[in-house]
């Protein structure tokens, strides 16, 4: 990941999850950092490296591994 890839993904990690709770202990904290990650920021916020899709939404969108379709399509954003 590039160094402003990594920055911008924490800002939106602290704003979006840490500042906005209050954890008993480390314990609580990765649990709730984790499920963050996989139900909002993986399932439904968009990401425009990935077409304005969600990455959970672009990844069911990719052919399915050993088929042929091996030249796989940017998303329509960076093909304009």
């Amino acid at each position: 990941m590039a160094n402003a890839t990594c920055e911008s993904f924490m800002k939106t990690l602290k704003y979006e999850e840490v500042y906005r709770q209050e954890y008993r202990d480390l314990g609580e904290a990765r649990a709730s950092i984790e499920q963050f990650l996989e139900k909002v920021y993986n399932g439904k916020r968009l990401h425009s490296a990935l077409g304005y899709q969600s990455p959970i939404k672009f990844e069911r969108s990719l052919p399915p591994p050993g088929s042929d379709d091996l030249a796989l399509q940017p998303p329509q954003s960076m093909t304009a």
